[in-house]
């Protein structure tokens, strides 16, 4: 690589921030960690009519709570600021103004009504998709068509105009994209897309372009959605004669189906969220984030990271610097990714049994409340970590652990208990009884002589046993659980459930 890398995650402030868009600021991360290089981001807010408040604020807790931070953005300080481009507005205009003297661009000066009517007259003649181009330019109120004396008085009168791109004719745009190989596209397809606005504010187009020279930004990794815009950048560098950055173009991310993109309207509509962290919206409206679900950030960012790259092994789970030591643009793949949800929930169950159990007894004395000792959560977590997926269940699931069971699950009853389970479960209550040492292995040797004596099936007692004990059908091992509540608790549940289970099933 000829030059320092520098990328940057530039998104616009117009709502929350889709997992996309981490996805995209990962991958930039990534790329600039492998090479040594700079990460930035930089706000783009050329478009003040979409802009919603709380947004850049959102976008910076997320990026912080996924462990990806730009070295360098607004609030971070760096070199080549400001890193908003709302703060940078009085730089683009002479850049325009450049691009009339090059004969790159020219002012417009029809109004939208002017517009709106030529959108219908061509629409009438059977044209729906009239764009403002090398042929109808030569039709519409601009400098390429009226007098100069003329285009001089209505500058100096005030009149609204904007800044149009003269859009050579039939020339093929060729560009090098690092994911998608060389892309080429004609002129003739590509409209006169206006540079800067009559508000005085540049269009992403121009603004884009100059802030990524003006920062040194070396590669451009974005989402598929700006590759239309790509051919109208290159030409933009041409003009300027500037160096263009490397290109690569990340695919979409699906939705699980596979059927068209996943947006940011499908959050929690499918059962899942779509945006790192919880947002809310000015009327109250809540859209549910990852980090609130109780994800970890690192399966998250794991998840995210599996999305359209592949590191070429079998290996699935990594760390940050292990993404980072492993990825390249040239492993990402052009075919849009299916998001899975399960696959999520498998990424956060492995990193949650990767998790120290000293820092999950913290989390679950906070979930908790301070309401349970710290033996208790410790044993929480030795007999439920590997059948968790969030710190919460454990706490849910695992809640006969530590308090006694309110209630018992009736379909399983209704289908496992049996006539004779009552008798059953009061003869090995009474082999419990008469051990001396209660242990996991001393209670395990119990039971199969138990069921050995009466030539039982293990699920004719365990599954009772467990569902007196425990009130649930499923859990950690029996013995385990018994010798952790000790002979006095069990035996205790024993009589007290037994007496809840035979009003039940007899109710």
């Amino acid at each position: 690589m000829s030059k320092p890398v520098r990328v940057r995650f530039a998104p616009s402030p117009t709502g929350p921030l889709h997992m996309g868009g981490v996805r995209t600021a990962l991958y930039n991360y990534l790329f600039a960690k492998k090479n040594n290089g700079t990460f930035i981001i930089r706000i783009e807010d050329t478009d003040q009519t979409r802009f919603v408040p709380g947004a850049q604020d959102y976008i910076m807790d997320a990026l912080k709570w996924c462990g990806i931070m730009p070295s360098e953005g607004p609030g971070l300080g760096g070199d080549f600021g400001p890193y908003v481009q709302s703060d940078r507005k009085p730089m683009y205009g002479p850049y325009a103004e450049e691009l009339i003297k090059l004969e790159k661009a020219y002012y417009a000066f029809d109004t939208a009504e002017e517009l709106d009517e030529m959108r219908e007259r061509a629409k009438q003649m059977g044209m729906p998709n009239w764009q403002y181009n090398a042929v109808s330019r030569t039709s519409m109120k601009n400098s390429l068509t009226i007098p100069a004396s003329e285009v001089e008085r209505l500058l100096a009168e005030g009149v609204p105009y904007v800044i149009r791109m003269k859009m050579p004719r039939n020339h093929d745009v060729r560009f090098h994209d690092l994911i998608r190989g060389w892309v080429v596209v004609n002129t003739n397809n590509l409209d006169d897309k206006v540079l800067f606005k009559s508000d005085g504010m540049p269009t992403y187009h121009l603004a884009n372009i100059v802030d990524d020279h003006t920062m040194n930004i070396s590669h451009v990794i974005r989402g598929e959605e700006w590759l239309p815009s790509a051919p109208l950048h290159v030409l933009l560098y041409e003009a300027f004669g500037w160096e263009a950055p490397e290109f690569a173009h990340l695919p979409l991310l699906l939705r699980p189906d596979g059927n068209g993109k996943l947006s940011k309207r499908d959050g929690d509509r499918l059962g899942f969220p779509v945006f790192p962290t919880d947002w809310h919206t000015s009327d109250g409206e809540l859209y549910s984030g990852y980090r609130e679900k109780g994800y970890f950030p690192g399966a998250f960012i794991n998840m995210l990271a599996l999305l359209g790259w592949n590191p070429g092994t079998t290996q699935e789970l990594f760390s940050l610097d292990e993404l980072a030591e492993a990825f390249s643009l040239e492993r990402v793949s052009k075919a849009g990714a299916k998001f899975d949800p399960d696959k999520t929930k498998w990424f956060q169950q492995q990193y949650l049994r990767q998790q120290p159990t000293n820092e999950l007894v913290k989390e679950l004395a906070r979930l908790s409340g301070g309401k349970y000792s710290n033996e208790q959560l410790l044993v929480l977590c030795e007999l439920m970590k590997e059948r968790a997926t969030f710190v919460s269940d454990m706490l849910i699931d695992g809640a006969y652990l530590v308090e006694k069971p309110t209630k018992w699950d009736e379909e399983t009853l209704s289908k496992k208990w049996r006539p004779e389970t009552n008798a059953l479960m009061i003869d090995w209550k009474n082999v419990m009884e008469s051990l001396h040492l209660f242990d996991a292995p001393t209670i395990e040797a119990a039971f199969k002589n138990f069921l050995a004596e009466r030539q039982l099936g293990t699920g004719a007692v365990l599954l009772p046993f467990r569902l007196t004990i425990t009130g649930v059908g499923a859990g950690p091992g029996m013995f385990d659980i018994a010798a952790y509540l000790g002979k006095t608790e069990v035996l205790e549940r024993m009589e007290d459930g037994l007496l809840e289970i035979s009003r039940l099933i007899h109710a």
